[in-house]
């Protein structure tokens, strides 16, 4: 699942660490959030989302595997 935090954090200017507290997880958590090595929980998914004031689909870009 790929997402767009990096860039929506980028135009608001907006740093790792605020976006970390504004949702209450790490610092860290956010870094492998943006490096794709980490998938965000739907509780976290739904924060980060309310917190940028977008529909989840809009920050997270959900990819339907082929068959």
């Amino acid at each position: 699942m790929r997402n767009r935090i990096a860039e929506l954090r980028k135009a608001r200017h907006i740093s790792q660490a605020e976006l970390a507290d504004g949702v209450d997880v790490t610092r860290q958590t956010i870094i492998s959030l943006e490096n794709g090595r980490y998938n965000a929980s739907l509780l976290l998914a739904h924060k980060i989302a309310r917190y940028f004031g977008l529909a989840i689909e809009e920050v997270f870009l959900f990819e339907e595997e082929s068959e």
